[in-house]
Parts: C-alpha cells; structure tokens; sequence
C-alpha cells in the first residue's frame, strides 16, 4: 500500500505538489493521471524518497520507503529506463543490483525470461532500444519480487505485443494481491488496464474514484436506439433541446434525453425497442474534461479544412421543437 499524506513540494516560488493525500490499495490496477506538469514524476520520487517533501509524508507498506531493511522487496519501482551504465549487460546490471540486497542469479534470470530479455541479456544495455530499455527497467523493479510495483510510463517504446504483454503482468500483479501503481499518458491503454484512478492538475488532487465512478462524472453523450418503429418514435420524442440523427434505417442517436425518458416515452406509446445503449465519453474525453482548467499550454488547431462532405450524406438530423 501507498499512502500520501497532505504532500507538498515546493522549488523556489514554484509549487509542484501541493497538499496532496490519496491511498493506492493492494489487489487493483491504480492509474495515476495528470497533465505535463501536474506533479506526477515529482510525487513518485517523493515516495520512493528521491526527492524531499515540502510538507507532508509518504509510506509504503506502513513506512518511509527508505526506513524498510530491504526496501526492494517492499517496492519496485521504474521512473527512467535508461538509467543503466550502457556499456554493461542487462544481466550484469540485474545482477549488480541483486547483489546489494543478497538475491540469487536465479533470480535475475527468472526476471529475464519474464520480461523477455533472456536471449539478448549479454548484450551492451546501451545497444537496446527504448522498448528493450523498457523491459529491462521492469526487470529491474521485478527483481526484489515486492509487495508494491510502481511505474512511470511503462508502455512507452514497447510494440503492440509488449503493450498486451504489460497489462497482463499489472492485472496479474494486482490479482496477487500487490499494489500496482502505474503513471501513463496513452489513456486508452489506461482505461484497459487500470480499475481505479488518481487524477492531479498542478499538483492538487483532482479525482480519487474506481472506473465506474469515473465514468459516471461525465454525463451520456447520447443515447443509441434501435427501433423498427423510427418515424413514430421520433414523433414521440421531439421537444426542445432534443436532437436526433439517423445513423441508420432503424437506429437512432438521441441527444437531450436520458435512456430512461427514451424508455419511458416509448413505452407509453406501446413503441418497441431493440436497443437502447448510452454512449459515455471515453477516458481521454473524461481526462480532457476533468483536467482542462490545469493545463498550462493550450494549444490550436485549424479544423477548418476537416469537414467531411459526405457526412451530410451519411446521417440525416432531424430537429424537434414542439
């Protein structure tokens, strides 16, 4: 377990934590999300005591990172993957790192094979690109076999095999019963990967809440309805503030009504349905939206030239006023 408690680091006039407090509970995926900038790089090395808080504390498993007596069977950890000599081995590295806390060669090899690494783990570190960098950092944060993982940017450099291959070994992790804690960027791997997430803009908490909690922060987009009664249920359903486009010959995208409303007027009007399906925004879109006002550079994108033609084509709108 990872507890962080009224956090604060300051560098000059420059606040980069700021009171922070959260938990990272054992047995769960926890995504830890934030903008450039939002001070999540900073809380790590606060938890593994790299960096010395302003205010507040961190513990892992009950303690200071560095006040356990072998703190790398507590906690692994990867923050920066090329943080290997580059003319050494990655077994020579694995092992020289075992040694300062009495683990085996067996070990070091095991930690290999998972990682993948067994066949080129002779070969110069500095030869390896970012997604071998990659595997082998994991390797090292694997090695003590802890009771807590906790990485940053895991998948970055690794092909789409490694990225299936990262997210099986968190959720197995996790299903072992360790606290996994994972810092990322690419939110769609996020959303397949994390069960819980922890989301700070400018060093404040923003979100502390499971997937389902998340999901439900940001309202349904629209509603998808199947019907092969579309005219009549149109009818049924105009009013002010109420959009619907035809998607399809017996599908409807509705905007301005829940699915429950939908339901209910259909019902009354003995209208049948054959779907019935809120589209939610994904976790980028909830993350955009919930970070917004945190992120210190906006950026902007001429989309003048992006409309499609056949778009009008493709969908009919209708709009209801009553």
């Amino acid at each position: 377990m990872i507890e962080v408690t009224r956090l604060s680091k300051r560098y000059g006039d420059h606040v980069a934590v700021d009171d922070l407090s959260f938990t990272v509970h054992p047995g769960v995926v926890t995504g830890f999300l934030g903008p450039n900038g939002a001070g999540k790089s900073t809380t790590m090395r606060m938890v593994l005591g790299l960096d010395r808080p302003s205010a507040g504390r961190a513990t892992v498993n009950g303690r200071p990172f560095a006040e356990h007596r072998a703190p790398l069977h507590e906690m692994g950890a990867l923050l920066e993957a090329k943080a290997v000599h580059p003319g050494r081995p990655a077994r020579e590295h694995l092992r020289a790192l075992a040694a300062t806390i009495g683990i085996s060669d067996r070990r070091v090899d095991e930690v290999l094979e998972l990682v993948g690494l067994s066949e080129v783990a002779g070969g110069r570190s500095g030869g390896f690109s970012l997604g071998m960098g990659q595997r082998l950092g994991i390797a090292s944060a694997l090695l003590g076999d802890p009771h807590t993982v906790m990485l940053d940017e895991p998948v970055n450099g690794l092909d789409p095999e490694g990225i299936l291959w990262i997210r099986n070994l968190l959720k197995s992790l996790a299903a072992e019963g360790r606290t996994v804690f994972v810092s990322s960027h690419l939110m769609s791997e996020m959303a397949l990967t994390a069960e819980h997430f922890i989301i700070i803009g400018r060093g404040r908490l923003i979100a502390d809440v499971s997937g389902a909690e998340l999901a439900e922060m940001t309202p349904a987009l629209s509603v998808r309805v199947r019907t092969p009664q579309p005219v009549a249920l149109c009818d049924v359903l105009a009013g002010n503030g109420v959009e619907i486009l035809i998607r399809e010959p017996d599908v409807l995208e509705v905007t301005g009504l829940s699915a429950d409303e939908i339901g209910a007027r259909a019902w009354t009007a003995n209208l049948r349905l054959q779907e019935l399906t809120p589209t939610r925004p994904s976790l980028e879109e909830t993350f955009m939206d919930l970070t917004h006002d945190a992120v210190d550079y906006h950026g902007v994108v001429d989309t003048t030239h992006d409309t499609h033609p056949d778009d009008t084509h493709e969908t009919r709108e209708l709009e209801m006023a009553s």
